[in-house]
């Protein structure tokens, strides 16, 4: 039968419920939703939905989260599409809410990450896997016990350096680390830095992630002498940017996290 919701957006979406053929077009989502019991149900994804390999290989892919390919979800006919903001081009979700229901998520802390698990549970019938997987994150959250502050600065892109700011789902992943983000008073949410503003802002740590930017070694290598005095080092970009099923693998992540920044401080 139809139901309307209003998502993150304030935005009504009206949908046959529960959805049997969903389309999402973020990869943290498309994982959970698999964790929240859907299977048959998800028929389409990004190339960037990898999450959980032996589940999405069989689904079919409709380009990536940017350059999402209008034409083929329509051959897919879907009776839900789930999107993004941050993720996802606001003339794509427009174009396709055109024609089918597309429920945008908007996630911008650790809070509104717990909400937009719950709100896939609601949309797709699985109210209760949605509560016991909410619970069980933030029970694990409650583990992190970092005994120091730590400055830090994580970066997202290179050339140019772009870093996490305000107001984002991996400033308040950093918090609860024990990190406090020198980026955090600049405007932009992924503001453009340089190696100077870097040095001014004085870091202890420099963060490089996996993703979006591949960061590896070999940027620890060309930053560090820069950035000295501060420690420049690679992290797990899923960890601390994932937000849904994986901040359960996530939580477990981070404590070894901030454990590593207070021993290695201390020496």
């Amino acid at each position: 039968m139809p139901k309307t919701v209003e998502d993150d957006l304030g935005r009504e979406v009206t949908f046959e419920f529960p959805p049997r053929c969903v389309v999402s077009l973020c990869p943290s989502l498309t994982e959970t939703l698999f964790a929240l019991g859907l299977n048959a149900e998800v028929v389409g994804r990004t190339s960037y939905c990898i999450h959980p390999a032996e589940r999405v290989r069989n689904v079919a892919t409709v380009g990536g989260t940017k350059d999402v390919d209008i034409d083929r979800v329509r051959t897919l006919k879907p009776d839900l599409i789930i999107a993004a903001k941050e993720e996802n081009p606001q003339d794509t979700v427009e174009t396709l809410a055109g024609t089918f229901p597309v429920y945008v998520v908007d996630v911008a802390d650790f809070e509104d990450a717990l909400r937009a698990i719950a709100a896939l549970g609601d949309l797709t019938d699985r109210t209760a896997a949605a509560a016991v997987l909410a619970g069980s994150i933030r029970t694990a959250f409650a583990d992190l016990h970092p005994r120091t502050t730590h400055r830090v600065a994580y970066l997202v892109w290179r050339d140019p350096y772009m870093a996490v700011g305000a107001d984002t789902y991996i400033c308040s992943v950093l918090a609860k680390c024990g990190c406090a983000n020198v980026c955090a008073h600049l405007t932009d949410r992924y503001p453009e830095v340089t190696i100077e503003m870097l040095r001014g802002f004085a870091p202890q740590w420099v963060l490089l992630p996996s993703e979006p930017f591949p960061f590896d070694d070999t940027h620890v290598a060309e930053l560090a002498p820069q950035l000295a005095p501060a420690r420049v080092m690679c992290v797990d970009g899923e960890m601390f940017s994932w937000y849904g099923s994986r901040m359960l693998a996530a939580a477990e992540y981070l404590k070894r996290f901030a454990a590593e920044l207070d021993s290695t401080s201390n020496r």
